[in-house]
């Protein structure tokens, strides 16, 4: 197996399934003595993969090309990656992913459906596969082709190296505004159905500016997080950056800080890799999978509750029988989800407040 020297890892997912194979892309990395590593990833994560350690080559899929041009650019993919790799090792059971796995590496691992109906060709053609399992953490559903390569790893959720000149252009951005001291309030998500509405956001925001700690709101330019940007309360220590830091800066904010508040998102991921204290909103999302990993205790969360807390994550979800019911929504349509509407923002200032009381965090002095 130290033979392989080129391999492609095959991710088609969004931005935190890109994240969190950074252990897998490592342990790899280690074990083969310094391979080429290439990533196929969706175009809307490359600036994620980009970020990622030991990646020689990134080689992108779009979906807006597969509309208006598909058998075009299924070839420029097919030539850049034909028989190139020694090993190719695919995280997503799309039929599309898998055949790109088959098609590159002369060795093969994906994960694959349960339903034999879906997966029994893939098991066929397959060098090695593993079943995608929704009642285990993605961290560790990523981490399984190490198992099946015979090889050694720590269940650690890995930090992103941020450059120098990104932390200094952060820092020079806080000591404008006076910030020393602050935590992060994330209040965006890739969709509409896992954002706390916007009564429940204005009445969190209004307590915990009580705290005298800065809050900076953090998001993108997108859409929605440009919706959220225009109506933010004014108030005293509650701090706009929305729309004002890149991805690589965001990483760099997050290091900075003192603790995350927010919905389960990419932010909240990376805020996990941190070993920051975490409160996090969650709805609908199944959090045997995605809840914040914790390295301190080598496990996420594993039932459903109001209120729970695992080393230094706070998760907050309805009381509500459904809940989580792992839909888009309740219509599974990317509509609104009910049990955001059934989480007291009071109660999540409560346990953040608590915290800081806690650790009696001053105003401009760091954690």
């Amino acid at each position: 197996m130290k033979k392989h020297r080129k391999i492609l890892i095959i991710i088609q997912r969004s931005n935190g399934d890109v994240f969190l194979s950074i252990g897998l892309i490592t342990s790899i990395f280690k074990f083969y003595n310094s391979p080429q590593i290439d990533l196929l990833v969706n175009n809307d994560t490359f600036q994620m993969a980009n970020l990622l350690p030991h990646v020689s080559k990134i080689i992108t899929f779009s979906y807006k090309n597969k509309t208006e041009n598909r058998w075009l650019q299924e070839k420029e993919i097919f030539s850049k990656i034909f028989r190139k790799y020694d090993l190719s090792i695919n995280l997503t059971s799309s039929d599309r992913s898998v055949l790109y796995a088959l098609i590159a590496g002369k060795k093969t691992i994906s994960v694959v459906e349960k339903d034999f109906k879906k997966s029994w060709w893939k098991k066929f053609f397959l060098s090695k596969y593993y079943f995608y399992d929704a009642t285990q953490h993605i961290l560790k559903q990523n981490l399984s082709p190490l198992g099946l390569l015979e090889i050694r790893h720590d269940f650690i959720q890995h930090k992103v190296n941020i450059s120098k000149a990104a932390i200094d252009r952060v820092k020079l951005k806080l000591a404008m505004k006076g910030i020393k001291n602050f935590i992060i309030f994330h209040p965006s998500a890739q969709y509409s159905y896992k954002i706390f509405p916007k009564e429940s956001r204005d009445i969190l925001l209004n307590f915990l500016n009580k705290l005298e700690v800065p809050i900076i709101i953090s998001g993108t330019n997108g859409l929605i997080d440009t919706e959220i940007k225009l109506n933010l309360p004014s108030l005293e220590n509650i701090f706009d950056f929305i729309g004002e830091t890149s991805l690589e800066e965001y990483f760099a904010l997050s290091h900075l800080s003192n603790a995350y508040i927010g919905m389960d998102t990419l932010n909240m991921h990376i805020a996990a890799s941190q070993n920051k204290r975490i409160f996090a909103i969650f709805g609908p999302t199944n959090l045997k999978m995605w809840s914040p990993w914790s390295n301190e205790l080598k496990t996420s969360a594993i039932v459903d509750m109001p209120v729970q807390t695992y080393s230094k994550n706070t998760i907050f979800q309805a009381d509500m029988p459904c809940v989580a019911c792992g839909l888009a929504g309740c219509d599974n349509n990317h509509g609104k989800s009910e049990c955001l509407y059934n989480i007291n923002p009071i109660s999540i200032f409560n346990e953040v407040e608590n915290w800081h009381k806690k650790f009696n965090i001053k105003k401009n002095e760091k954690l």
